[in-house]
């Protein structure tokens, strides 16, 4: 907190700045807003200043108004980092569903992929992370709540049917390679199954898996129409990890149906 406070006196004594002249200008904030809260008096500013005392909320806002602070930065120095306010929130189980007021613009950055390669044939399951050329920052901060460049990403193809509608096509899906083994149970319908990214010699495939003996049996959702394919395990095919995340469209039942 003493460096917090050092960091004010220096914030100060850089504009020339003197106790009275903050004083004065705090009380000009404080009758703007009819809040006295936001006033700030010779003796409390030295206390910030030499003490490391923390300001109040408004006091806050006033020296961060005089000294032209960026106050999420400002926060920072007393060890409070805003941009992981969604991933804090996200510790925390609401059981009701409910808006998210967090602010999606200019505080904070994540990892994010920001070139691919450009062979990718999106009409084909991809598996994404390996195609990733060039990692990047961007400012948004919601996707804080995830480490996004240590997890694993596939890239449903736009004409992979095979977990319609459970995965649509052209699906983005998260993938944690920590779950590689293949569970016989433990679900009770459909969508408790767990599904798997797999990769052949021919690419990948995603889907609910089943082992027999040595055979490996990839079984596509009964709606896309799709048969099962059975593969030598683990000579012939090899799991990635389990898909536990997917960003997908909602409308692709009627592209399928006016599909040539």
């Amino acid at each position: 907190m003493d460096e917090a406070g050092q960091k004010f006196k220096r914030a100060r004594e850089r504009l020339n700045l003197r106790y009275r002249d903050v004083e004065e200008a705090s009380q000009r904030i404080a009758d703007r807003h009819k809040n006295d809260e936001y006033s700030i008096a010779l003796s409390r500013l030295a206390d910030i200043e030499n003490k490391g005392t923390p300001p109040s909320l408004c006091r806050l806002y006033s020296l961060c108004a005089i000294y032209r602070l960026d106050i999420l930065e400002v926060l920072e120095w007393y060890g409070v980092n805003v941009s992981e306010l969604p991933a804090d929130a996200a510790l925390i189980e609401v059981e009701r569903t409910h808006e998210i007021g967090f602010a999606t613009e200019g505080h904070g950055s994540v990892q994010l992929p920001l070139a691919l390669d450009p062979g990718i044939d999106l009409r084909r399951t991809t598996y994404l992370s390996r195609a990733i050329q060039r990692w990047g920052k961007l400012p948004l901060m919601l996707l804080n709540a995830v480490d996004l460049r240590h997890h694993r990403y596939a890239f449903i193809g736009t004409e992979d049917w095979s977990m319609y509608p459970v995965l649509q096509p052209g699906s983005l899906v998260l993938v944690d390679e920590t779950r590689r083994k293949i569970a016989g149970s433990g679900w009770n319908s459909e969508f408790e199954r767990p599904i798997y990214l797999l990769e052949h010699r021919d690419g990948w495939v995603c889907g609910w898996c089943s082992v027999i003996d040595t055979q490996l049996i990839v079984q596509p959702h009964p709606m896309s129409q799709t048969p099962p394919q059975v593969y030598v395990f683990p000579d012939e095919i090899d799991v990635v990890g389990q898909v536990t995340g997917a960003a997908m469209r909602l409308d692709q039942a009627r592209r399928r149906r006016t599909r040539p």
